[in-house]
């Protein structure tokens, strides 16, 4: 074994030195400042990039304020010239909402639906947003990344949706309902209070760690085919196994698929945490 492994990462060093000598680079930073038009808790925050990663953190303000590190690369200065010319980021505001989203070379717009041209575009290059955000305590927010970034929010109050792809969510100090889910990475979220409507937690490959104030009173169902269920709440009941039914269509056959759902009780019940991963544990802990 050891024999064919050490030509292959020598290759792979003399792959990345020479990609190092050609790779071309372009940095930018952009400053945005935007005033909502209604009050925090009536308005949409949202961030939607594909490289990189997102910040962002609530204040006592009244402004959005946006901070990008923008880096372009490419292999030569005219892929990297083609690059700083056609991709395109927009700031989009409304009276209830304010969007920061990707246009070109795809377009990461809430609700917009690619076509097959955008997604088989021939690019030779690639743009990384690290993108930071001060946003009012009490907005609402969606933010999204794929690749090559974590996704982090602190102090921000309302309702949350959360999605990453290949990188961890970390949630400090929320209040909001949530819902939170990534494929590969950690998931982890700590409340200052107990979410007002049912939220869901899903991480594919990862830790699922959420702490909530002692105050909890919820039903908890948890999935995961590779890991446990761990809680220091004391005042817990495991509950039977409900039977979820799903009907599928196969020509003239109907399939049937039966699967139980297991939940645990905490105090005296009331609104629905989901929780689920493939391969990881799920920890839901009372804050000390």
């Amino acid at each position: 074994m050891k024999k064919l492994i050490i030509p292959v990462l020598t290759g792979i060093g003399l792959c990345l030195a020479q990609m190092a000598v050609h790779a071309q680079e372009f940095k930018e930073h952009i400053s945005k400042q935007f005033t909502l038009q209604k009050t925090a808790a009536e308005s949409l925050v949202g961030v939607y990039n594909i490289f990189g990663s997102i910040k962002v953190e609530g204040y006592s303000g009244n402004q959005v304020q946006i901070e990008i590190d923008k880096t372009v690369t490419a292999d030569s200065e005219e892929q990297l010239e083609k690059g700083k010319k056609e991709f395109k980021l927009e700031f989009e505001q409304k009276p209830d909402s304010l969007l920061t989203y990707i246009s070109y070379p795809w377009n990461t717009r809430p609700h917009h639906y690619s076509t097959h041209d955008e997604w088989h575009r021939d690019i030779h290059y690639q743009v990384r947003l690290e993108i930071t955000v001060k946003v009012p305590f009490n907005v609402n927010l969606q933010v999204s990344t794929v690749n090559n970034g974590d996704i982090g929010i602190k102090e921000v109050y309302g309702t949350l949706h959360v999605n990453n792809v290949n990188g961890g969510i970390t949630i400090v100090n929320a209040k909001g309902t949530t819902t939170a889910h990534t494929i590969n990475g950690p998931l982890t979220v700590n409340y200052l209070s107990v979410p007002p409507d049912a939220s869901s937690y899903y991480t594919l490959n990862g830790k699922l760690d959420v702490t909530y104030p002692p105050s909890l009173s919820a039903e908890l169902e948890f999935k995961s085919m590779n890991g446990q269920f761990y809680t220091d709440f004391e005042n817990t009941q495991v509950m039977p196994s409900r039977i979820v039914k799903t009907q599928q269509k196969e020509g003239a056959t109907t399939l049937y698929k039966l699967s139980q759902h297991p939940d645990v009780r905490v105090g005296a019940g009331g609104k629905t945490f989901k929780f689920e991963t493939l391969n990881g544990n799920i920890y839901i802990k009372k804050q000390q």
